[in-house]
């Protein structure tokens, strides 16, 4: 039997819940958040270096990007490792992975933070590929306070 988070929907396609990640991985990125701003981009970028599959580094990163490019490295690196933690949890390239779960929110932060920096730098085409997949991927929408 399978450990993976795939649950079947009766109105659609299955459903992706990507695992909890390490209580040291987020507690530290708590502590760096909380850091004075000038040393928050230091901290972070050590965070990611120790735990570089940990996807809300990724999505930190990208909020403390000092330009569009910057956030946009960064935010790709974050949605392409959420590619390989969703695929790790089952997902086999469509089904949902919904901002109800919160530990789908860094793969969908990332994939958000991709989209909106996309766009910052003019790549239309990043930015509606982007655009569409959150939709497939929650119909529901991007929640308000993202």
């Amino acid at each position: 039997m399978s450990e993976h988070s795939i649950h079947l929907t009766p109105t659609g396609p299955p459903e992706t819940i990507i695992g909890p990640y390490d209580a040291e991985a987020l507690s530290a990125l708590s502590e760096a958040l909380a850091a004075p701003a000038p040393d928050q981009k230091h901290r972070v970028a050590e965070i990611v270096a120790r735990w570089p599959r940990f996807l809300d580094g990724w999505v930190a990163m990208g909020q403390l990007a000092s330009g569009p490019v910057e956030a946009y490295a960064y935010f790709r690196v974050g949605y392409h490792r959420g590619l390989d933690t969703l695929r790790a949890a089952g997902w086999k390239g469509s089904g949902y992975v919904r901002w109800s779960e919160a530990t789908n929110h860094g793969f969908l932060r990332s994939l958000l933070g991709l989209h909106r920096a996309a766009a910052a730098i003019g790549e239309i085409d990043e930015q509606e590929r982007c655009a569409q997949f959150l939709m497939q991927l929650d119909p529901s929408g991007v929640p308000d306070d993202e």
